[in-house]
């Protein structure tokens, strides 16, 4: 079957690339974006009536990876990010302006008309931001603000860094078994702890940091308000246990409060797994390259569905192990006490 290749209209704007491709009822899509190579491949009616389409461009300098597409019976648009915002002076790395390209005139600004409409669209998000700072009713942001990524990230480091110091110190310097758990070796329950922490950071990495879409989900703000919640307790309980001090209330609640929580936050981590998945499909982020015969790439989407069943298998393993934990504490006061 003969490949065709469909005419495909740009434009651009100091951080964006627009493309359209003339190609109605596209089926079978495929675009990936390596580098800054640009490849695109399709089933549709074109110019020479229903066939198999596909271009290549290259890019003159470097762009993001993710792409955002939209399919219509009509056409397909695509959307591209400059890896830095600033004027090209041509589409392609190559001076030669392939065959296929034109300019997309209902699009099409110079630069001094686009550096007009950015600065109009800095003053339209100023007035909004004074006008919302006007507004006595009080929104609640659930999403996660700008600059606050960073500080996250952080805290799950140092977070993952502690295991590996604590362990260290009471096994190999020390002498000791780990202090927080007088039940288990302290080597077991550091896989434990790790395959948790490595669970967070999937939604913390992956999830959040990758996808700026994901950012300004509401499930941000439940992930970190149940996980925060938990560690609330957890941490200081830890730290007396070291110094062989108790809390009984504190106890209490360490041995007591993950038992509505933990299931809350996987359930948290679900959903925003969940909203991640046509995300990816769209972007083909972290997308696992395949031979042409077998589709071109693997979507990551597909990874992320088996990590969901295998993040529900975990929290039935994690959940009766530490509901054994806490019957196990409680039963041995009792002894204590008789």
């Amino acid at each position: 079957m003969q490949v065709l290749t469909p005419q495909v209209y740009w434009a651009q704007r100091h951080g964006e690339i627009f493309l359209r491709v003339e190609l109605s009822d596209a089926k079978n899509l495929d675009i990936s974006l390596e580098d800054k190579t640009l490849q695109f491949r399709a089933r549709g009616h074109g110019a020479k009536g229903d066939n198999e389409y596909m271009f290549s461009l290259e890019f003159l300098e470097a762009v993001r990876p993710e792409i955002n597409r939209k399919s219509t019976q009509r056409q397909v648009d695509i959307k591209v990010r400059k890896q830095e915002e600033r004027w090209w002076d041509r589409l392609t790395l190559q001076e030669k302006k392939p065959l296929f390209l034109s300019p997309d005139f209902d699009r099409w600004l110079d630069e001094s008309d686009a550096e007009m409409e950015l600065q109009a669209k800095e003053e339209e998000k100023i007035n909004k931001i004074t006008v919302e700072s006007r507004v006595v009713k009080t929104v609640t942001y659930l999403g996660l603000k700008k600059g606050y990524l960073f500080m996250y990230n952080l805290v799950q480091f140092l977070g993952f860094s502690w295991i590996f110091v604590n362990m260290t110190v009471r096994l190999f310097i020390l002498g000791q078994g780990w202090c927080l758990s007088a039940h288990k070796p302290g080597i077991f329950l550091f896989f434990s702890v790790v395959t948790k922490v490595a669970g967070r950071n999937v939604i913390l990495f992956v999830i959040f940091g990758s996808l700026e879409d994901m950012q300004n989900k509401s499930v941000v703000f439940f992930v970190f308000y149940l996980w925060s919640t938990i560690e609330i307790f957890r941490y200081p309980f830890y730290m007396l246990a070291c110094i062989g001090t108790e809390w009984k209330l504190l106890t209490w609640m360490r041995y007591s409060i993950w038992i509505p929580l933990y299931p809350l936050g996987v359930i948290a981590e679900a959903v925003a797994v969940i909203q991640s998945l046509p995300i990816f499909d769209e972007t083909r982020l972290f997308s696992i390259p395949l031979p042409a015969m077998l589709g071109h790439s693997l979507s990551f989407s597909y990874t992320l569905q088996i990590y969901l069943v295998l993040m529900f298998l975990g929290l039935f393993i994690n959940f009766r192990h530490l509901y054994k934990q806490r019957r196990r504490r409680y039963r041995s006061r009792k002894r204590k006490v008789n």
